[in-house]
């Protein structure tokens, strides 16, 4: 039960991260950006919400242990 757990919240992480990344580059690209400033800008997205991800993570493990 626990590890179906997470890789649910590890699915959802990643799914969530590749929505930012589409949304940026969208936006950019929206505004008149180049594809290599888009595809940079969704890197950025996808990295800002995996790191935050990793960042909860790591509170939640120290409060709750």
């Amino acid at each position: 039960m626990f590890v179906a757990v997470v890789l649910l919240t590890v699915a959802l992480v990643i799914v969530s991260g590749l929505l930012a990344a589409v949304l940026a580059a969208v936006l950019v690209r929206r505004d008149g950006g180049t594809r290599p400033t888009a595809l940079k800008h969704a890197t950025t997205a996808f990295a800002a919400v995996i790191t935050l991800a990793a960042a909860v993570t790591g509170a939640l493990s120290a409060v709750l242990t």
